[in-house]
């Protein structure tokens, strides 16, 4: 009878034991992804698209390959939603050497079942760049630091790694390289080649949905790469702070110069595809309208420097609003992006020096009564009507590239070739007669 009620508990023991084993998961399918920009919406839909078609019942496995500076925040956290609901193996490998998983990269790593770093990188740096070191001077800023630390010490301790120091990557902007990272327990590996990483997947232990499942990679397993497709591509272009930036800039800088030699339209039209491009970036960025207002500012002040003698007050202005507009663009607490302090330097320095070309050359052609065409037995066309004060018509005549005013008792159609015969002695008129 003891025989019996000794195989009985042997029995039972057995079972329970057993309910706590981990599943069995055979990886047949590994989609390799790649994230070497910024986390935007571009890369939250490139995610979607290629975890969406993965399935636990053909053996699938995801490793994302990260190379990150930052992105939005509303973005990092729909992506670790996304993560979150996977019933398949989620890998992040931080690589190449001297890439890095910095900022919403750190977040988006902390919820990986396994993240592994190359030598050579480094993780962390994750207070939002609009957030800072005053964060406990304000109770709405201090709630969003607590709730990302709150978020990543969830994730961290779910996987079985070190929530404190995924906690100070927010708190203190703590950044590890990978021999530290793995000495403090933030990632569980260190690899330098996809041979390596899947080898080290192979026989690993790891909680999918609350379930433990023991991952065997197959011999046979097919390994396929994953890129963004065309619009996404562009998407992730545009949406790169820097991108849009410099796009913006060069857009208003163009249309500067059409107002200063108008006629052309060639720069005008290029400025303004170079505004729209700019906006489709803008529209997914987390834009500072004030900021924004600095620097169309700016450039407002450089066009009324053309018609108003301000001595150059105007254009200290427009420097001074185009300097603290362009460093404080993306600077909102729903991001961790920021333009470097040597591209704002760069350009303002590209535009200082040609306003200071063409103030030069204005202040040379006020202070000089001169020609600016040798001869004045010239041909050109009339580019544009003014006006009329009774007999008397107010055109705008185009000699040698240059746009001239005109004031005749003939009247021209538009675009009518005529011949140049004088200037007037203020030297601001010419005199025109038909051909």
């Amino acid at each position: 009878m003891k025989i019996f009620k000794l195989i009985a508990f042997y029995l039972f023991i057995l079972s329970f034991s057993s309910s706590f084993a981990a599943e069995g998961y055979e990886v047949k399918q590994i989609s390799v992804l790649e994230v070497n920009s910024s986390i935007n919406p571009a890369t939250y839909n490139y995610l979607k698209t290629e975890l969406s078609k993965l399935s636990a019942d053909k053996g699938d496995l995801a490793i994302l390959k990260l190379d990150t500076p930052g992105g939005l925040v509303t973005t990092t956290k729909d992506i670790i939603t996304l993560i979150g609901k996977l019933t398949v193996p989620f890998v992040v490998w931080v690589t190449p050497e001297g890439a890095s998983a910095t900022s919403a990269g750190a977040i988006i790593a902390s919820s990986a079942h396994l993240l592994v770093m190359s030598e050579g990188t480094n993780i962390g740096a994750a207070t939002p760049v609009g957030i800072g070191k005053d964060i406990e001077k304000s109770d709405g800023k201090a709630k969003a630091i607590n709730d990302l630390v709150a978020l990543v010490r969830s994730l961290s301790k779910a996987r079985g790694r070190n929530p404190d120091r995924f906690a100070e990557m927010i708190s203190k902007a703590s950044s590890f390289d990978s021999q530290t990272a793995l000495k403090e327990k933030v990632i569980n590996g260190i690899i330098n080649t996809q041979a390596d990483l899947i080898s080290f997947i192979n026989g690993k232990t790891i909680k999918v949905l609350g379930t433990d499942i023991k991952l065997t990679v197959s011999p046979n397993a097919e390994i396929k790469t994953k890129n963004m497709d065309p619009g996404q591509k562009i998407l992730d272009i545009l949406a790169n702070p820097m991108t849009a930036y410099i796009l913006f800039v060069i857009g208003a800088a163009l249309l500067y110069f059409e107002f200063q030699a108008p006629g052309g339209f060639v720069a005008g039209a290029i400025g303004a595809v170079c505004l729209v491009l700019a906006a489709i970036g803008f529209q997914v960025l987390p834009l500072n309208f004030g900021a924004l207002g600095l620097i169309v500012l700016s450039f407002v002040l450089f066009i009324i420097e053309i018609y108003i003698t301000s001595y150059g007050i105007l254009t200290l202005g427009g420097i001074a609003s185009l300097v603290f507009g362009s460093l404080f663009l993306f600077r909102t607490e729903n991001a961790y992006l920021d333009i470097q302090l040597p591209m704002v330097l760069s350009v303002v320095a590209a535009i200082v020096i040609y306003v200071l070309m063409i103030a030069t050359v204005i202040i040379k052609t006020r202070t000089k009564k001169q020609y600016f065409f040798k001869n004045k037995d010239c041909t050109g066309h009339i580019s544009r009507l003014m006006g009329k004060d009774g007999e008397q018509f107010l055109y705008q005549v185009k000699v040698n590239g240059e746009i001239w005013n005109t004031i005749t008792g003939i009247e021209f159609a538009m675009d009518e070739k005529v011949k140049v015969v004088d200037q007037d002695d203020e030297h601001t008129k010419v005199k025109i007669e038909k051909l």
